[in-house]
């Protein structure tokens, strides 16, 4: 599948109708999620017939997209009723079979339910704002533990150095493969200029 049609296709996938705050609930967009797969999948053969779990899956759109690239299984993780149940109709909306959903608290996963159970692991995790500071080191602790091959994560590039000394504590091998510009639309009440930009 070529990178526009991937970024076409997940344009069509419903985002959060009430998104919460204390969730931190943003949706990935399209161009985001469309080139974080691609990339995936292309570079690294890390989507295609391999197990994938998306933490924090929200409404589903890199599951959905990695189950467009033939991943053999991805199992979203969301702990949020009414963002699994946008996830699932937007997996019946694409006649997807190679997807699933577990509700649950990524933070409170078993350990070893999960040990390296998963070849990859995608994610946009919270990123620790706001309420949830430093929740997205237990996501990423979490997908460390899950993932049996490799985790792609999407961090504000403003967390990089830190997020380098924890991979050097947790004696991971830490890349960065892009930089991105995210924009953000006023989504809660508190926000008041109609988009903010930041680097991932």
């Amino acid at each position: 599948m070529k990178l526009k049609e991937l970024e076409s296709c997940l344009q069509q996938v419903d985002v959060f109708e009430d998104p919460k705050l204390l969730l931190e609930q943003y949706p990935t967009s399209p161009h985001i999620a469309a080139r974080m797969l691609y990339t995936i999948h292309n570079s690294f053969d890390d989507i295609e017939s391999r197990l994938v779990a998306d933490l924090g899956c929200g409404c589903g759109v890199l599951s959905v997209g990695a189950a467009m690239l033939d991943a053999g299984l991805c199992v979203g993780f969301d702990i949020d009723e009414d963002a699994l149940e946008i996830f699932s109709r937007n997996a019946e909306e694409f006649e997807l079979t190679n997807i699933d959903m577990v509700q649950c608290d990524v933070c409170s996963l078993e350990s070893d339910r999960f040990y390296n159970k998963f070849d990859t692991v995608i994610m946009n995790p919270p990123f620790g704002t706001k309420h949830n500071k430093g929740m997205d080191m237990h996501f990423l602790k979490t997908a460390l533990n899950m993932a049996s091959n490799a985790v792609y994560s999407l961090h504000k590039t403003s967390t990089r150095e830190h997020i380098q000394k924890k991979a050097s504590d947790w004696k991971v091998k830490m890349e960065v493969l892009a930089e991105l510009r995210y924009d953000l639309p006023a989504t809660y009440k508190f926000h008041k200029k109609k988009s903010v930009s930041f680097r991932l």
